[in-house]
């Protein structure tokens, strides 16, 4: 993994958004009066698109499943994207990576708006480049979207930049537009969900990550 740029995925690869994702999704939800209250049961919303996520596990048509993301969004940008943490060994696998001169990216399905200001709140932003996200209006919420545009605007080559993510949807991403990509199992990501992906890497935990990037 001697790739000169990496593009990190954001939720459960360098934070886990477990509560603030599913207490928000909880919160839509009420508002269109479907009750769910186990919160598990809302892990699946962590990583894929909310507007298709609502609209598949639902069966709402497109301007409910907006309706949906619209309530998401009242309540997850003013508590919801606080209710995070950085996994544990993050600050210190991105302090090694850029010591080695590497180039970080962001590479993320949440609107940049919140990206950013996860980044800022929990203060790893220094360490990236830019942060790239989807737009509020749904606009590259598609991973291989959102990487196609990355590379474009950066000029990066495939061939020397590496997709590190935790869903299927970083590694379909990360194939479509001709990258390597690294699969880590310490997300939301089920080892069957990865694997059927044929990812060029799969490491289970965060210190092999650090290991596999660093040695």
């Amino acid at each position: 993994m001697q790739q000169s740029t990496l593009l990190f995925d954001l939720d459960g690869t360098l934070t886990d958004p477990r509560e603030g994702i599913t207490r928000s999704v909880q919160y839509a939800l009420a508002k269109l009066g479907i009750d769910e209250p186990d919160l598990a049961a809302l892990e699946h919303f962590i990583g894929p698109p909310l507007l298709q996520c609502f609209m598949s596990t639902y069966g709402l048509d497109e301007a409910t499943g907006w309706q949906a993301v619209n309530h998401y969004r009242e309540r997850f940008s003013v508590t919801g994207l606080y209710e995070n943490r950085v996994f544990e060994g993050v600050p210190a696998l991105l302090d090694a990576l850029q010591a080695q001169g590497r180039t970080l990216y962001i590479a993320t399905s949440k609107p940049t708006l919140f990206a950013v200001e996860i980044a800022r709140h929990f203060g790893f932003d220094r360490y990236f480049t830019r942060i790239y996200g989807s737009e509020l209006d749904g606009t590259r919420t598609n991973k291989v979207e959102l990487l196609a545009h990355l590379l474009a605007s950066e000029g990066l080559a495939p061939a020397s930049t590496l997709m590190i993510g935790d869903r299927k949807h970083d590694l379909i991403g990360a194939r479509s537009n001709g990258l390597q990509a690294v699969a880590v199992g310490y997300g939301f990501g089920s080892r069957e969900e990865l694997l059927g992906e044929a990812p060029a890497y799969h490491v289970e935990t965060l210190a092999d990550l650090h290991r596999a990037l660093v040695g």
